[in-house]
């Protein structure tokens, strides 16, 4: 019998259930969700479902959960789909339990670790990749067809592709530059924000494509800034997710920044929405200010100077169509 590929999905949340889903639909994948909830671990195991976090849902029948760090023993492929912030003290954990081999690690979350760096360079793995693309968890969930940029090697990508995504409808692009695969799913969000501020104001596809298009040249800009492959701009994990995520009133960031532009008003802290836009804001602001660059990148110095010097939004608008 021709042994199963170990695949844990490491997070139990709403992206990792949806990815758990589909990678269980290729027979040869065998596919354990890794989860701290309790909740979340007993409702997959019992009742084939994700209780807390998709209720009406049936999962795969194959689909296991646990909690219990010996399942990363003798994992194939791990995907890490938790908090940005929470992946480098997870890594380390189950970095103790990995010691026997070496598993492809996979970051699928779009953020950095608390002090700033790229997640893929600071996890202690050497076998590692980046995996992002324009892709809502719910129709990830419903099997619809959806894509993603895998960057790694070219070795890892096909493996992933041929073998582990096989039957699931999930395609990629390949890219060895991980590095940019990274940084363009950090920018994406802010620069969805300042396309969502746009759109609450004056509700215009002429006005959002024309951020956008502002918005796809600085991003190019910053892979250049980070000596990272500036034709990345192109793939799935950059003008494919900015698309998805600052166009589409399903994303937390557009409906932040529209809130905004129709006046709304906001404090920070308030949500997970605002913490995650302010702190890439804040970063990018104030790195392109040390690095002497600011006026390189208008849109990031807007947004700085709206949501952390007192800019009214007019001020916004002026900086954004000069």
């Amino acid at each position: 019998m021709k042994k199963k590929n170990k695949i844990i999905v490491a997070g139990g949340g709403v992206f990792g259930t949806a990815m758990a889903e589909r990678l269980s639909w290729n027979d040869n994948n065998e596919v354990i969700i890794h989860s701290v909830e309790e909740e979340v671990v007993e409702t997959i195991n019992t009742q084939h479902k994700n209780v807390k976090y998709f209720p009406t849902r049936y999962l795969n029948n194959s689909l296991k959960a646990t909690g219990d760090y010996d399942v990363f023993c003798d994992a194939d492929v791990i995907f890490l789909v938790i908090p940005s912030k929470a992946i480098v003290s997870f890594s380390e954990e189950i970095k103790k339990y990995t010691k026997e081999r070496e598993p492809l690690v996979i970051n699928l979350a779009k953020g950095m670790s608390d002090d700033g760096a790229f997640i893929t360079e600071k996890i202690p793995f050497t076998h590692t990749a980046s995996m992002k693309g324009p892709s809502f968890a719910i129709e990830v969930l419903n099997g619809l067809p959806t894509a993603f940029t895998f960057g790694g090697t070219e070795e890892d990508y096909r493996f992933v592709k041929n073998v582990i995504f096989n039957n699931t409808s999930l395609m990629l692009d390949h890219t060895d530059d991980i590095r940019g695969v990274e940084l363009t799913s950090i920018l994406k969000n802010m620069y969805a924000i300042a396309i969502g501020l746009v759109s609450g104001r004056y509700s215009s596809p002429n006005v959002d494509f024309l951020v956008y298009t502002k918005a796809v040249n600085e991003m190019r800009g910053f892979l250049r800034l980070f000596n990272c492959d500036s034709e990345t701009i192109f793939r799935y994990c950059a003008i494919g997710d900015l698309g998805l995520t600052g166009l589409n009133d399903l994303s937390r960031n557009r409906t932040l920044g529209m809130l905004i532009g129709k006046g709304f008003d906001y404090s920070k802290g308030s949500s997970a929405t605002l913490i995650e836009g302010h702190r890439t804001i804040k970063l990018f602001g104030e790195l392109t200010r040390e690095r002497g660059v600011k006026d390189d990148y208008p849109l990031v110095q807007a947004l700085y100077r709206l949501l952390y010097e007192g800019d009214k939004l007019n001020d916004y608008l002026m900086t954004v169509f000069s």
